[in-house]
């Protein structure tokens, strides 16, 4: 496996330091609410997210960032997208701590940029193979959700990574849709989990920041 291939394992990977662990979404709303109470519908919460909700939408800016687009206009539309107070801290933040770490490791002129704007910006900067990087970017956050999922329903480990296998075409087939994309093909319909994310700010116990 080449450097770049295994850099890409590293930026992506669910361990790196940019705080998803703690973000769902959503999710515990629909779990709290009673929408989501087995590992089937985390799957299809999942299925929804990448191809209609903010996973489609993230990835086209992602796609736009990595073949080196301006990234300015890419993050006013990436913070317009994030429907609320808290998808918008939660995608602000998490490309914030992404690009100080690119910042500290590997010397990276890459400001703080929502999530999708930063991690697409560093994948041109270091001459990285966008579709690979697009595949893997979907594939970490199927896991960090995953990863709520498991804690919240809850759901045992091997559940978690039926999941994750049954999405992994999904991944791969959004991240090259989204490479042949236009910003005109942005757009998605996941009302439900809109709503919920929300709602999630008004529940009287939170585990997790979105």
């Amino acid at each position: 496996m080449s450097i770049e291939r295994l850099t890409l394992h590293q930026i992506f990977s669910p361990a790196f330091p940019t705080g998803g662990f703690a973000y769902s979404h959503g999710l515990e709303t629909l779990v709290a609410t009673g929408r989501v109470t087995s590992a089937g519908d985390a799957q299809d919460w999942l299925s929804t997210w990448l191809a209609h909700g903010a996973g489609w939408t993230d990835a086209v800016i992602f796609a736009h960032a990595a073949r080196g687009d301006a990234p300015a206009p890419l993050d006013e539309l990436a913070i317009a997208l994030a429907g609320s107070a808290e998808r918008r801290r939660e995608t602000a933040l998490q490309g914030a701590a992404f690009a100080a770490t690119m910042r500290h490791v590997w010397g990276l002129d890459l400001p703080d940029l929502a999530y999708p704007v930063a991690a697409g910006r560093a994948v041109h900067l270091l001459g990285l193979d966008p579709g690979q990087a697009l595949e893997a970017a979907l594939l970490s956050a199927c896991s960090n959700f995953t990863g709520a999922a498991i804690r919240l329903v809850p759901l045992g480990q091997a559940q978690g990574q039926g999941i994750l296998a049954a999405l992994t075409p999904l991944c791969a087939d959004r991240a090259a849709a989204a490479l042949c994309a236009t910003l005109d093909d942005l757009g998605g319909f996941a009302p439900a989990i809109d709503i919920a994310s929300a709602r999630h700010e008004t529940l009287p116990v939170r585990l997790f920041r979105s």
